[in-house]
């Protein structure tokens, strides 16, 4: 029996999903406009700025010539990071949520890490009685 947490976590990613989809769907339909702003950059032969040019478009600029993996890995994290929480709020038991995020996981492991070196130590500590 599945209780409200898990129900709102699979509703959640079902709804994440669906926006997703939108959303890439958008971004393929726009992707003719890229392109066409993409060759333009490339075609400009490169040239002083002018002085008449804002920071908008400059910025624009900078930003259409970043690589297609580097705009990957931007989007793709935080995308997985979002979804991967969504997809652990559907588990069974409350206290594994959250702990597929990268920032939490680092914690626990490091968490973990400095028990296990507190532990060995305290071990190590002890001294053997002969009896």
């Amino acid at each position: 029996m599945m209780n409200f947490r898990q129900r709102m976590g699979w509703i959640g990613v079902g709804l994440y999903l669906l926006a997703s989809a939108a959303a890439f769907y958008y971004v393929f339909e726009i992707n003719e406009t890229y392109n066409k702003l993409a060759l333009e950059h490339i075609q400009q032969h490169p040239k002083e700025p002018e002085e008449g040019t804002t920071w908008t478009h400059s910025l624009k600029v900078r930003l259409l010539s970043l690589p297609f993996w580097l705009w990957t890995i931007i989007f793709l994290i935080p995308y997985l990071q979002m979804f991967l929480f969504l997809y652990s709020c559907t588990r069974a038991d409350p206290k594994t949520v959250g702990y597929c995020i990268i920032p939490i996981c680092l914690a626990v492991i490091c968490n973990r890490h400095q028990t296990f070196v507190k532990a060995s130590n305290q071990i190590s500590r002890l001294q053997l009685i002969d009896t």
